[in-house]
């Protein structure tokens, strides 16, 4: 870059955060306060979503991964939360780790067969709330193979950002991948995986 486009180039990225500065809000958005819950219809932000993974890895580390592109949707009302209705889909596409040859290899027949199933399912049955918590009875969908599961999830917050309503939890779990017809590496990976989840829920506002 010579000096010339250097000096053109500095005022117009100084403006550029000058813009962004003014247009960031004093305070996040969403607080931890259900108050702020609306009820009804919500989808997933893909942006802000993801099902995290973690193993030991051969007895020397412990080695995390994550699903992104997560879909779904939730339908709630807060005066009943009890009655929330929950479907998350889970792309096996979207699996990401450090290494893009096991992501290759985590995508094949021996371990999600992406080609043949090429998305897990949640659906919940039963919720059982208490303040900010709540245990998530569902049915878990991998390989073709359903199973029940209990979700221990926790409210983070709600509130607008960018004209929609926003609501996000978290959630932990763990599984048992041979359970699933998952069953490859295993005892050097460990047949028990603990699952943690992160999902933003979005509606239009009004």
């Amino acid at each position: 870059m010579n000096r010339t486009t250097l000096a053109l180039a500095l005022p117009l990225s100084l403006g550029a955060s000058v813009v962004l500065a003014q247009d960031l809000p004093k305070a996040p958005p969403g607080t931890a306060d259900v108050r702020r819950v609306a009820a009804g219809t919500y989808t997933v932000d893909p942006d802000h979503s993801q099902v995290a993974f973690t193993v030991n890895h051969l007895g020397f580390s412990t080695y995390r991964g994550i699903f992104g592109n997560v879909r779904g949707s939730m339908t709630i009302d807060p005066r009943a939360p009890a009655k929330a209705n929950v479907v998350i889909d889970i792309p096996i596409s979207g699996i990401t780790t450090t290494s893009a040859k096991l992501d290759e290899h985590l995508k094949n027949a021996d371990f999600f067969d992406a080609a043949r199933y090429p998305a897990a399912r949640f659906e919940a049955t039963s919720v059982r709330p208490s303040g900010k918590r709540a245990r998530i009875s569902g049915n878990l969908t991998i390989k073709g193979i359903t199973r029940p599961v209990v979700l221990d999830a926790v409210f983070v917050g709600a509130g607008t950002m960018m004209g929609k309503r926003t609501i996000g939890f978290d959630a932990t779990t763990t599984i048992r991948r041979s359970d699933f017809g998952v069953s490859y590496g295993i005892p050097l990976v460990p047949d028990s995986v603990p699952l943690q989840i992160s999902v933003a829920f979005e509606k239009p506002e009004g």
